[in-house]
């Protein structure tokens, strides 16, 4: 039968999301009464749906993000400083269509990275490409970079995403080697890309974390003026949520 041809068609073209829809088609009769602009048009939104699902989890796995986080689970209730308005609004992605950067800062426990997981997350779904790294990570990653000839691979990537989040930033000194690497990276990104950071340290005490202060220049210069920040405070959310309180 030609239906039968169309379908094995629509297999071999790896047309998924048509192929299921025209079988849900031909098995329901609720589909009998519709007309063919309208099937057809049901058909193209189920593989323009199926596509953009596994866009999304592409881009949600090469993220790397170390929490699971959506905003709708974001507690404003805690008494840490987080405006509930301000961060929706960031949440609208638009800072990053404008290629600003953010900062997220406050002492442990008070969901910094859980903050910065859950944007990143709706920087997915909105279409954003997404790299995250641990602060101890991404300066690992470099250095083994340098070592094997990797880092112009490693800095392509990086320059290419929409939203670099580095968690913990300056938890270490940062050595003149690495200033300099993190320079050149955040220099072909500077306002051609956003950069996401959360630092227990306050943003004035940043400058003392590099052991080369004009790097620290250099650096915080491409950081901190195009940056949206989010200074939280309070005590650790880790306390209320402990089993044993």
């Amino acid at each position: 039968m030609l239906i039968h041809q169309t379908m094995d068609k629509l297999a071999r073209m790896k047309l998924s999301g048509l192929l299921d829809g025209l079988r849900e088609q031909l098995e329901s009769p609720s589909f009998r009464d519709l007309s063919f602009e309208e099937r057809l048009g049901l058909l193209v939104d189920r593989e323009y749906l199926l596509r953009e699902n596994r866009r999304l989890t592409r881009r949600l796995q090469e993220t790397r993000l170390k929490a699971r986080a959506e905003l709708e689970d974001v507690d404003f209730t805690a008494r840490r400083g987080l405006e509930k308005g301000a961060f929706l609004d960031l949440a609208g992605c638009s800072w990053i269509a404008h290629r600003h950067n953010l900062i997220i800062t406050g002492p442990t426990g008070v969901g910094k990275t859980y903050l910065a997981c859950a944007l990143a997350h709706k920087a997915c779904r909105e279409g954003h490409r997404v790299i995250y790294y641990r602060f101890s990570d991404f300066l690992r990653e470099l250095s083994m970079s340098q070592a094997d000839g990797s880092y112009p691979k490693l800095a392509g990537k990086i320059a290419k995403r929409d939203l670099l989040v580095v968690d913990d930033w300056l938890r270490d000194p940062v050595s003149p080697e690495h200033g300099r690497q993190i320079l050149d990276l955040l220099d072909e990104r500077f306002r051609n890309k956003s950069t996401l950071l959360t630092s227990q340290a306050p943003v004035p005490a940043w400058h003392e974390r590099f052991k080369d202060p004009t790097l620290a220049d250099a650096i915080l210069d491409r950081v901190v003026h195009d940056a949206h920040r989010l200074e939280l405070k309070g005590d650790s959310m880790r306390k209320s949520t402990s089993s044993l309180t």
